[in-house]
């Protein structure tokens, strides 16, 4: 019967929008990541993406949900609405101070993806656990 279960741990955290929320919902994703090869960088993608729901929107909050399984952590960052525009990629020059969060994001996780509805906007990001390889085998002599 294991075949057909499977097992998924999956937290959630929901903040007031405010500025020092940033770092509660970084050290929160760190504490539930702790000893995963994807601590840092699970915490770099919420620190982007709750920052990006701070400045971006004016909705009262924003909501963290963290999902790991054996294959792959997947950190969704849901805002509240009020934004003027939709979350997107920029490439700003080398001198602007902002503008690099969904970047940054998508350069670190496997997969990106973002959901637009009534409600705000969803960024979701997903990190691939590396496939252990097997050893490699050694000749043994005959």
């Amino acid at each position: 019967m294991d075949e057909y279960t499977s097992w998924v741990q999956t937290w959630e955290l929901s903040c007031p929008r405010l500025p020092g929320e940033v770092g509660r919902a970084r050290r929160w994703t760190r504490d539930i990541l702790t000893g995963s090869p994807h601590a840092d960088d699970a915490a770099l993608i919420v620190t982007e993406l709750t920052t990006n729901a701070v400045t971006h929107t004016t909705g009262p909050a924003f909501h963290v949900t963290v999902a790991c399984t054996a294959e792959a952590v997947t950190i969704a960052v849901t805002d509240t609405g009020g934004a003027t525009a939709h979350p997107r990629i920029t490439h700003p020059d080398a001198d602007a101070t902002h503008g690099r969060g969904l970047e940054i994001v998508t350069h670190l996780a496997t997969a990106v993806a973002v959901h637009h509805d009534p409600g705000g906007h969803t960024v979701t990001a997903t990190l691939l656990t590396p496939t252990p390889q097997p050893a490699a085998r050694t000749a043994q002599p005959c």
